[in-house]
């Protein structure tokens, strides 16, 4: 499951994208947000990844 929250960042010449995401903790079964910065074109690709 995941939601897509996307901001736009940019700085100087680069574009970035901040995407969150929530999984499921493995140990105590609890959801948890997973954020990462990355160019916009990868966004899907790592939302897609389990």
């Amino acid at each position: 499951m995941a939601k897509k929250t996307v901001a736009s960042l940019q700085t100087s010449s680069k574009r970035l994208t901040k995407a969150i995401k929530m999984v499921k903790s493995p140990k105590s079964g609890a959801y948890v947000f997973v954020e990462s910065v990355m160019a916009p074109e990868i966004v899907n690709e790592w939302l897609d990844k389990k």
